[in-house]
């Protein structure tokens, strides 16, 4: 009889050790089929590419600046490493202020190097316009400011946007050197479902 208690028990513990792990895994995460994404109402469809071009307006001068500095660099910083600018910037259609207002981009921007003029970006493209209204694109990455042309990765989105990932380009349209305005041209290469 103690043979046999001791192949119950071994074959429990057995039983016990290989299925406990997946029973753990599987009320921590799961896969979802295509069909319960539709249910669920995850707007899954055939993924698409988008490209969206608009004009950020960064206002710093005024009394009513979109951009404002949260925390200033050191005095003796020649690249104004540890500048912090929050920022609530439109987006137009047009490079004019007064142009079309499509969407904010809401965020901030951090000087983050030493040596260079280079920014850490982190943004959200909120759009209010059309069918993208209350629609975000989430940009996050290093902006090097006297490049030509300057890269950022999408990092994701939300509303028609969800799992959206993508660059942008930027490109400097207007810089006033006196008061610090700027207006910066992006190109936005998004894919989404």
């Amino acid at each position: 009889m103690s043979n046999f208690l001791q192949f119950t028990t071994f074959s429990l513990l057995i039983i016990y050790y290989f299925t406990l792990p997946s029973l753990i895994q599987a009320t921590f995460g799961r896969i979802i089929e295509d069909e319960e994404a539709q249910q669920l109402g995850l707007g899954l469809k055939k993924e698409k590419l988008s490209h969206f071009k608009f004009y950020w307006h960064d206002i710093v001068s005024g009394p009513r600046p979109t951009s404002v500095k949260v925390v200033s660099p050191p005095k003796n910083s020649s690249t104004a490493f540890g500048l912090l600018n929050m920022i609530d910037n439109p987006l137009t259609v047009g490079p004019k202020l007064s142009s079309k207002l499509v969407g904010r981009a809401q965020g901030f921007y951090a000087s983050a190097c030493q040596k260079d003029i280079g920014l850490l970006m982190a943004m959200n493209f909120a759009f209010m316009e059309g069918k993208y209204n209350g629609s975000t694109i989430i940009v996050l990455g290093r902006n090097m400011v006297f490049n030509k042309v300057r890269e950022m990765p999408v990092i994701g989105g939300s509303g028609l946007f969800r799992f959206a990932r993508g660059y942008v380009q930027a490109r400097t349209n207007t810089f006033n050197a006196k008061n610090g305005d700027a207006t910066v041209q992006y190109d936005c290469y998004v894919m989404h479902y």
